[in-house]
């Protein structure tokens, strides 16, 4: 099957990538986004089951009809949250077209709220899909309520649902960090790896680099520290976080490998599990119940030689 990717891994040399731009809130226009390799490692910013892939096989007479599709009936959007971390969807087009051609398909939000691009543009051969990422900013004076994405093609349009709801208000699903503000020893600035991507709800290492995961600034140099505030005193006896694990970026060679989870009780960080000699992606840390209003990692080593931090997702329980 052939494919064609809508964002490309970053390699030895400087990427454009022509489908999208790098969010800028401001920008009302389609821009050509350049991504510079960074110090740290970088993974595509997009999933790649997400990028164009061919449909002909099981497609019937061209229509010449440029579709949009995206990934969710309805978006929700937290109030109160990072703007480093916005609610995140896929979106994109499917050609039914009889010849390829470059597609666009123009992208609307409801104001105050603001999306990471205002076009999506490609070039789509028959009976190819394109996905991308889009990222849904909500500003701070934004009234709770349900807002309105549209996807405009030439002859259609898909109407998506943004509801906006105070954190409060938000079904965490159990999961305690769930949008709880995040703060960290330091961040690596080659890249996108913003602390409150641990605390998004995103638990996969494809967007490495591209908003999904943070990565300390100090490499060899330990201990890291990332911390989720749960917004007052919670009950708490389970921790799972989330390293970077990919096809090329194992966690075996490049995830965290030694940390200690902590949690605040009564003002002091108390010690309430350890993980040691760790290869996996994902790990769970069960331990007895305390009441506690924020939760630590306590980075001590990772895998590999050039030995950062790289965590994916924090989830507290």
């Amino acid at each position: 099957m052939r494919h064609l990717a809508a964002a490309l891994t970053v390699a030895t040399a400087a990427v454009t990538l022509t489908t999208g731009a790098a969010w800028n809130p401001a920008a009302t226009h389609t821009e050509r986004a350049t991504v510079t390799p960074a110090a740290a490692l970088t993974e595509t910013a997009w999933n790649p089951a997400a990028t164009a892939r061919n449909l002909a096989a099981t497609a019937g007479k061209p229509s010449g009809d440029l579709t949009p599709i995206a990934g969710a009936d309805r978006l929700v959007a937290a109030l109160g949250v990072d703007p480093a971390c916005p609610a995140k969807i896929e979106i994109g087009m499917r050609s039914d077209a009889g010849k390829p051609a470059y597609a666009t398909m123009d992208v609307e939000v409801d104001p105050p709220l603001t999306a990471s691009r205002s076009m999506l543009t490609s070039y789509l051969p028959p009976g190819y899909e394109l996905g991308a990422k889009l990222l849904v900013a909500v500003p701070p004076e934004t009234s709770e309520g349900t807002y309105e994405l549209r996807l405009r093609t030439r002859a259609k349009t898909l109407k998506v649902p943004v509801d906006v709801v105070p954190l409060d208000k938000l079904d965490n699903g159990g999961n305690l960090a769930l949008h709880r503000p995040v703060t960290a020893s330091s961040q690596h600035t080659n890249a996108n790896y913003p602390p409150c991507s641990v605390a998004d709800g995103d638990t996969s290492s494809n967007g490495w680099a591209g908003g999904n995961g943070w990565n300390d600034a100090t490499g060899r140099s330990w201990p890291d520290t990332v911390a989720v505030a749960l917004g007052g005193p919670e009950q708490v006896s389970r921790v799972d976080l989330y390293t970077l694990d990919t096809e090329r970026y194992p966690a075996s060679r490049h995830g965290l490998r030694d940390w200690d989870v902590q949690a605040q009780v009564d003002g002091e960080w108390r010690t309430v599990a350890q993980v040691r000699g760790n290869t996996a992606g994902n790990v769970r840390s069960d331990f007895s119940p305390v009441t506690a209003d924020a939760v630590r990692i306590v980075a001590l080593a990772s895998n590999g030689a050039n030995d950062y931090t790289r965590i994916i997702e924090v989830e507290v329980r």
